[in-house]
């Protein structure tokens, strides 16, 4: 058998003439070299148009990210684009291209070009080939964060109300009752366990607090200090999104993958979507809730001719539901470990606090926004931790789109880098300190340059986050309370919690502290 693959006389004179004269007239002999060779000189083509002739090859980057999606799908995949896309913009500058048709920028007045009404072009739309999905109900149905424009401006105006500051007021005993409810049950579990997750509880806190404006009632998750099924799902959910992103980005692929799809994870999803409409279908169907929440003053524009239809209604009570929890959450446990890790800035929080209110009773969301040092700590935890620290893509769909003066050809996707444009050296003074003085209205002279309007955590734009007012609200209050209350030490297992990788949003770990109460001396 050894001779049978020798390249001697008599290794070839072994085989039979018939299948020696077949295996070299078989049509696979010469089809296979052809094929691969056309391959190789089509993607090789392709590298070098994109590289050196796309209408993008103007704008800085890699040459190996400009020639094929390739390398940055499995940055995406690898939750890596983030640190890479900062390190990129350290060294090119304020414009990145980071695949053959796409772009990131930390230019603040770019950002406008990207996510305001550009007249011109007639906005930049959001990129619904790859990032955002439509008609994932298969019905035709499109919520806030899905719908066209000219959808989202009738939806958002009915919505708009439920977010006012007068709105916010009336649900302020909801906000309390589970701001409440973690004071105590997160000093509980660190008394029996000896430490507490505390990206556990602002879980907790921020889901039933919003599942009670959705549902009309929580999931009781403070009180069983438990997590439910429906909120344990969402970080996968989340995950899951952001990999299909980047399947989405080769249709082929996407293709086979949903073709592949197992059976049961589409049940598991339709059944985690039916959980969330059947409750929202409840709460709907009950004239005289307990307490005002989102769909209160939805209901008013209804009887005015101006509401939602059921669909719509059903689609936003799951938009809300999730990106209203993870958000505050992620930026709470944040401001907990930047604070801990910062122990002068958190003295100066409670020093603030603690001489500002002799008990939690006397905070509300009339009195907290007075505290000047306790919106900088919030603010400067949203540059430092973004709680989506990427970019919220926009692809251009007709001529004439504009970035900073550069016209992008269509196809083209750009986006904001949040944290990239946060750390920037160019935009603020020592980027990767957690200095929330900054933000004052006399900074120190050494940040007195820094640019403020660089930090858009809620985007910009006519579709910017709709629960921006309520997010701050909800922020003072847990924040408030929670640092009047107790002395927080930061356990040795967190001490590099922030250091994570990103899937849409940072992939925590759970953030061990140990909590004193604070004995108040009057």
């Amino acid at each position: 058998m050894g001779l049978l693959f020798s390249s001697s006389a008599t290794g070839v004179n072994a085989l039979p003439m018939g299948l020696l004269y077949e295996a070299q007239e078989h049509p696979l002999v010469f089809a296979v070299p052809v094929v691969i060779s056309i391959s190789l000189g089509y993607f090789l083509a392709t590298a070098i148009y994109n590289i050196y002739f796309h209408p993008l090859s103007k704008f800085p980057g890699p040459k190996h990210l400009a020639a094929s999606r390739i390398p940055l799908a499995l940055k995406r995949m690898s939750g890596e684009e983030i640190a890479m896309t900062y390190e990129l913009h350290i060294k090119y500058g304020p414009y990145v291209r980071v695949a053959p048709n796409e772009l990131s920028t930390i230019n603040p007045v770019a950002s406008k070009d990207v996510y305001g009404q550009n007249t011109a072009a007639g906005g930049i739309p959001k990129d619904f080939k790859a990032y955002y999905m439509k008609n994932q109900r298969k019905d035709g149905t499109e919520g806030l964060l899905t719908a066209d424009d000219n959808e989202h401006y009738r939806q958002r105006k009915v919505f708009a109300p439920a977010f006012s500051d007068r709105a916010i007021r009336e649900q302020e005993p909801l906000l309390k009752k589970y701001t409440d409810l973690l004071i105590a049950k997160s000093f509980e579990k660190c008394q029996a366990a000896g430490k507490v997750d505390m990206v556990m509880f602002f879980n907790f806190a921020t889901f039933d607090f919003i599942a009670d404006c959705v549902f009309g009632d929580s999931l009781h998750h403070l009180e069983s200090m438990e997590y439910h099924p429906f909120l344990a799902n969402i970080t996968a959910t989340v995950r899951f999104s952001a990999m299909r992103r980047v399947l989405r980005s080769f249709p082929i692929i996407q293709a086979i993958f949903e073709a592949l799809m197992p059976k049961s994870m589409i049940k598991k999803r339709l059944e985690h979507v039916k959980f969330c409409d059947e409750r929202v279908m409840n709460r709907l169907a009950n004239s005289n809730p307990s307490h005002p929440d989102f769909w209160t003053l939805v209901e008013h524009a209804e009887a005015k001719g101006q509401g939602l239809t059921k669909g719509e209604m059903r689609q936003n009570g799951f938009l809300l539901l999730t990106a209203a929890t993870e958000t505050t959450s992620s930026l709470m446990s944040a401001l907990t470990y930047l604070l801990c890790k910062n122990p002068d800035k958190m003295r100066k929080l409670q020093d603030e606090v603690r001489g500002a209110f002799k008990s939690t009773d006397e905070m509300s969301t009339i009195t907290l926004p007075k505290l000047q040092y306790l919106q900088m700590v919030i603010e400067e935890g949203l540059r430092v931790y973004p709680p989506v620290p990427g970019g919220l893509p926009r692809r251009v769909v007709v001529p004439g789109a504009m970035l900073d003066g550069h016209s992008l050809p269509v196809e083209s996707v750009v986006f904001y880098s949040q944290y990239a444009s946060y750390h920037s050296p160019t935009h603020f003074a020592r980027p990767h300190e957690f200095i929330p003085e900054r933000w004052g209205r006399s900074p120190p002279a050494e940040f007195a340059n820094d640019r403020l309007e660089a930090v858009q955590a809620f985007s910009a734009g006519p579709r910017d986050c709709i629960g921006k007012n309520l997010a701050y609200h909800e922020a003072r209050m847990l924040l408030a309370k929670f640092v009047f209350t107790y002395d927080v030490e930061l356990c040795e297992e967190s001490d590099d919690w922030i250091k994570q990788k990103v899937y849409i949003v940072g992939a925590k770990k759970p953030l061990w502290v140990k909590l004193n109460k604070h004995e108040r001396k009057n």
